[in-house]
């Protein structure tokens, strides 16, 4: 197999921090920089990348269909929402993972004003699903 490989080209791509550094920050309080994705970047099957929510701001409710998630916070401090109302909360903080089963209703927050959260996102998503949903947050009763 190695001998019809080019593996120089073909193994390993390389995406450089500036060459996605402008898509960070968006109007909308929140900034998403893909990776790699099936367009051509190398993730076939994956959609990996960077999102970053500005202070104090919050994703909407949402779930990525069949699609796993998985996010690692590089920095700040945040929470995650989860469940039919939101009903289930966890802060998570940098070194922290976090894991998302298909069709988990789900929400980000940075609970910092004065700094952004960041975290690396991998989904098991070349579709780019993510459908938004019209949820009434629930009291939180059950953190972790």
């Amino acid at each position: 197999m190695a001998g019809t490989v080019n593996w120089q080209t073909s193994g390993v791509k390389v995406v450089r921090a500036h060459s996605i550094q402008s898509a960070m920050l968006g109007p909308t309080g929140m900034g998403r920089a893909t990776a790699f994705d099936f367009a051509g970047t190398g993730g076939r099957e994956t959609w990996i990348g960077a999102v970053t929510l500005q202070p104090g701001w919050k994703t909407g409710a949402h779930h990525h269909g069949r699609h796993e998630v998985a996010v690692y916070v590089v920095k700040g401090r945040g929470q995650i929402r989860w469940g039919e109302r939101l009903e289930f909360a966890s802060e998570v903080n940098p070194g922290d993972f976090a894991y998302f089963a298909p069709y988990v209703p789900h929400q980000e927050l940075n609970l910092s004003n004065d700094a952004t959260l960041d975290f690396v996102v991998v989904r098991s998503d070349n579709e780019r699903i993510a459908i938004d949903l019209d949820v009434v947050p629930a009291e939180q009763s059950g953190k972790s």
